[in-house]
């Protein structure tokens, strides 16, 4: 099951490669969000956005929270546009794993030189 996962992501990151070469560093997250679900479509991989969660506590729900992607109902996809990952950050995907109950998150961010791609596995 793990190379299942492993295969996912990797393609996630795979698109994810091709739009930071296109659109280098500097736009806005909303902007490569979109720029990625065109990059994903284009190669077929099946992704909800902006999909919104519950989170519950004795079977009640307290909160929601509202996933960048979940691709191919296997791994979270967080964006960012920041100069660098903070441990918040970290925090907020492995948060929305839990959530989910999804064992892998993938945390991309564009405004680097260079993509930042950190992998969470819950």
């Amino acid at each position: 099951m793990g190379h299942v996962f492993g295969d996912c992501s990797g393609r996630v990151i795979g698109a994810a490669v091709a739009v930071h070469s296109a659109l280098g560093p500097g736009f806005l997250e909303s902007i490569y969000q979109g720029a990625l679900e065109i990059e994903l479509e284009m190669r077929g991989i099946e992704f909800q956005r902006q999909l919104e969660v519950a989170v519950r506590y004795r079977g009640e729900v307290v909160g929601r929270h509202r996933l960048d992607l979940l691709v191919e109902e296997s791994v979270v996809v967080e964006l960012k546009a920041v100069s660098a990952v903070l441990e918040a950050h970290l925090a907020q995907l492995r948060s929305y794993l839990k959530a989910t109950d999804t064992k892998v998150g993938i945390l991309l961010n564009f405004s680097t030189p260079v993509l930042g791609v950190r992998r969470v596995v819950n």
